[in-house]
């Protein structure tokens, strides 16, 4: 049975459970899939004040189940980031992080069905990235890394790889045209995926020589889409084809090394393996942030050129964006900000402190262990264990 839902209710991010339609039977969003901005504004216009679905709405921000016309409570997807982890909690923010992604998704689904894609479409996307980055670089490198944004996998992997590629790309002070091309070369780089057969994508047990083969093949057909088919010059093109490339010659798919691997490519190298490991996949659970970095950090010049490396660290701290800590004296903290020249001490927003008293909200007190010298990070959380009060 349909249930009718008020748009002035329906949050940018939401989700439904199942497809949902305006009036005349016109689909407005699909299971699952987050909704934008525009597409309420875009109902609003034609004054259309309600929509309908079989399923529930869910919202992305709070675990506070959303009410439908008739003022009963609907159910809602529980939200495993509460207790002051504040990822996503600005809406403006969530809404240009998901529509980045749903833009990358239609590039994608383009390209799958050999479509004809407008370079500056992907141009438009790679620019609004570069700037988000700018403006809320700490924010959204936090949500990403402590969100649970799920769906469009491949589409979010690229959001987030360009999006810690670009910090680190500032870090290293390229110029204003090679972030952009650094951007659109992350959001593209697995692009070459798409034309590798879905039984070998999705495959779960061991590939045959023969698979793996063709798997492997996929930076060469990254390369030829973005050069050939969208006509964007060599260096985005190469990101592409090198990402898979090592440090020391061992990579894929023409065993490049060192220096001769493109500055880009071995940023997106970075960055791509950062991302993940912090990222949720079906055959893994994530790693914090912490650990991620240590295991980059031991990788010993095989894999990664050492000053992107170094650049990466100086950029993220040894404890990310949005890691959650225990300190010495047993306060609970997420990092909000981090210091280049001592990363081992970033700024911190309490979550619980050191009397066991919660911040709801993200209003505990902001501590900079750069100058509290007798406070220390005594260990990474993952925020998994991390359990809201009732």
């Amino acid at each position: 049975m349909k249930k009718k839902y008020a748009l002035d209710k329906i949050l940018p991010g939401s989700r439904f459970t199942a497809d949902a339609y305006s009036e005349g039977n016109n689909l407005f969003a699909s299971a699952g899939v987050a909704i934008r901005a525009k597409d309420i504004e875009g109902l609003t216009r034609w004054g259309i004040t309600t929509v309908f679905s079989e399923g529930q709405l869910e919202d992305p921000v709070s675990d506070k189940p959303a009410e439908g016309l008739n003022g009963t409570t609907m159910g809602t997807s529980d939200v495993p980031n509460r207790a002051g982890l504040a990822a996503f909690t600005d809406h403006k923010l969530y809404a240009a992080y998901t529509d980045m992604i749903d833009r990358l998704k239609r590039v994608m689904d383009a390209i799958a069905a050999n479509e004809r894609v407008e370079v500056k479409t992907v141009d438009s996307l790679s620019q609004d990235l570069v700037q988000l980055v700018r403006e809320r670089e700490a924010a959204i490198v936090s949500a990403i890394l402590s969100s649970d944004v799920q769906g469009y996998d491949l589409a979010r992997a690229g959001i987030n790889c360009a999006i810690l590629s670009v910090v680190m790309g500032q870090t290293m002070k390229l110029p204003p045209h090679r972030l952009v091309h650094l951007a659109a070369g992350a959001l593209l780089h697995d692009i070459g995926m798409l034309r590798v057969p879905a039984d070998i994508v999705k495959k779960k047990s061991a590939l045959t020589t023969e698979e793996a083969q063709k798997m492997r093949a996929h930076p060469l057909l990254s390369y030829r889409i973005i050069v050939k088919e969208l006509q964007y010059p060599d260096d985005v093109g190469l990101v592409g084809l090198q990402h898979h490339e090592r440090w020391d010659g061992e990579g894929y798919p023409r065993k490049t090394t060192g220096q001769d691997v493109d500055l880009l490519a071995r940023i997106v190298s970075v960055a791509d393996a950062f991302e993940a490991m912090v990222s949720q996949k079906p055959y893994r659970n994530s790693m914090i942030g912490y650990v991620a970095i240590k295991n980059l950090l031991s990788d010993n010049s095989r894999r990664f050129d050492p000053d992107v490396l170094k650049a990466f660290v100086r950029s993220m701290g040894i404890y990310p964006i949005g890691s959650i800590v225990v300190l010495n004296n047993a306060a609970i903290a997420r990092v909000v900000d981090t210091h280049a020249e001592a990363p081992l001490r970033p700024k911190l927003k309490i979550i619980v402190d050191d009397y066991g008293k919660h911040y709801r909200d993200d209003t505990g007190d902001v501590l900079d262990l750069l100058t509290e010298k007798t406070l220390f990070i005594a260990r990474a959380l993952d925020p998994r264990e991390l359990v809201s009060p009732p």
